[in-house]
């Protein structure tokens, strides 16, 4: 095997290994909410399956939270976006930290990364910050479709089908900030790269008929877009900026409105 082959092998197994501990803990569930009344739907709980893909969405979901956490106290074309935009990133960070928290609830155990890296000029130049925010939504529908394929239950299936609905929300929003970006801050932008490294056109926002797979077939696959954020060689070898490091910090999350909360697995 060659180095650089080897090094992958080894930052994959660390991402998986993550995830893994992330959901060893299923069996210590306590009063967690909704989520521990549906883990407890099945008589013998998530299988080892379930558990890689939860585990792996956990994790995405802290990167998540970690992003628009930044985004929003750091990026300097955050403040001078239209009120409308700004709202939405401040929705979409609580939106995500809830997904956490009810994957979380469902594992019985916290991410197994909280620590991430970012490329160069994530927070300061908003092309950048819009192009990771894609690619970064991009990658998670991806992930939440394998988990509508995979999960061992209808009900898990649905779950994930429910968070990929707000992930694909997530993504077009992201589109619709990027023309509202101020002069002073590059904008407008008009075109975004996501994670298959094309620039699209930012008009539509909305410029999918169906929601990409990537040709994604299982949730190994799946981390591979997510390496560079978790690990740091992955992220020194994709040319991240390696010289700070962001901590996921988990809050307690308020949703935009009650009628969109995870009340139970039935909605």
């Amino acid at each position: 095997m060659h180095e650089e082959d080897a090094t992958a092998a080894t930052t994959r197994a660390g991402f998986l290994k993550g995830a893994a501990a992330a959901g060893a803990g299923v069996a210590g569930l306590g009063a967690l909410g909704p989520a521990s009344a549906f883990a407890r739907r099945r008589r013998h709980g998530p299988t080892k399956g379930d558990l890689a893909i939860l585990g792996a969405a956990q994790i995405a979901e802290a990167l998540a939270v970690t992003t628009y956490s930044n985004i929003i106290e750091g990026a300097p074309f955050f403040k001078n976006l239209a009120a409308d935009d700004q709202g939405y990133l401040k929705a979409a960070v609580h939106e995500e930290m809830s997904h956490y928290l009810l994957e979380e609830g469902l594992t019985g155990k916290p991410a197994g990364f909280t620590t991430f890296y970012f490329p160069m000029k994530m927070f300061s130049d908003a092309q950048t910050t819009l192009n990771t925010l894609v690619t970064l939504e991009d990658a998670f529908i991806a992930a939440y479709l394998i988990g509508v394929r995979d999960f061992s239950t209808a009900d898990l299936r649905v779950t994930s089908a429910r968070i990929m609905g707000i992930e694909s929300d997530h993504r077009t929003l992201a589109r619709v900030v990027a023309p509202g970006v101020a002069a002073a801050d590059g904008g407008p932008v008009e075109a975004v790269t996501g994670i298959q490294k094309v620039a699209e056109s930012v008009d539509p926002p909305n410029n999918n008929g169906y929601e990409r797979t990537l040709g994604l077939k299982s949730i190994d696959q799946a981390v591979e877009a997510l390496l560079p954020f978790a690990e740091r060689k992955a992220a020194e070898k994709a040319g991240f900026d390696v010289t700070k490091a962001y901590r996921f910090k988990p809050f307690k999350p308020v949703l935009p409105g009650s009628l969109g909360a995870f009340h139970s697995v039935k909605g």
